[in-house]
Formats: structure tokens, C-alpha cells, sequence
């Protein structure tokens, strides 16, 4: 049987694997709506994970600070980080950058 310790390493390795993805969609997705829906989605779930991993280490090690801390940090993440890109995003459509290889575009009236 595996040591319940190394499920929050698996945890934390889990999350940094995401924030890696989050990276790569950063270089490789062609426009700024596609770049922040990868990264935003690989970054949160990696965050997710990472502070999961950290309170499970703290349980484990019977350290309240280091199990609330870190859930409390988790509910801000999970408030913050969509509505930032949302705000970023409407940004970048009102300063008049277009989506690349859309085929419909909801907010110009269905055209192109």
C-alpha cells in the first residue's frame, strides 16, 4: 500500500503537468480568445490540483493553517481567475481584435 503522503505529491505533480499545458496552448493557439481559453482552463485546473495537493499534505501533517489556508486561496482562484479572463476578453473584442478562423461571429451580427 502506498503512503497517503505521496497522494499529495501526485496531486501536486498532476497540477504542475497542467500549468505546463497551459504554457504550451500559450505558444501554440493562434489568437488571443483561443490562448486564454487554454491557458485559463490548464491553469485553473493545474491550481486546482497544486492547492489540493498542498491542503491534503496539511491534513495529513495536522496543521490547520496549511489545510484552511490553502482551500480559502482555492475559492479566490476559482471567483477570480474566470471573471479576469472574461474582462479581458470582452476587452479584446470591443478594442477590435477578431477571431481568427471563426466562422460566425455572434457579437458582428452573424457575419464574418
Amino acid at each position: 500500500m502506498i503512503p497517503l503522503l505521496y497522494v499529495s505529491y501526485a496531486l501536486i505533480c498532476f497540477g504542475l503537468a497542467f500549468q505546463f499545458l497551459g504554457s504550451i496552448a500559450l505558444h501554440r493557439f493562434p489568437d488571443v480568445y483561443t490562448r486564454m481559453h487554454g491557458t485559463t482552463m490548464c491553469t485553473t485546473f493545474g491550481s486546482i490540483f497544486i492547492i489540493l495537493g498542498i491542503a491534503f499534505y496539511g491534513l495529513l501533517q495536522s496543521d490547520t493553517a496549511l489545510f484552511l489556508h490553502p482551500l480559502v486561496a482555492l475559492v479566490f482562484l476559482l471567483l477570480t481567475n474566470p471573471t479576469g479572463t472574461h474582462a479581458i476578453a470582452r476587452a479584446a473584442r470591443f478594442s477590435g481584435i477578431k477571431p481568427k478562423h471563426a466562422i460566425t461571429d455572434s457579437l458582428a451580427g452573424g457575419k464574418k
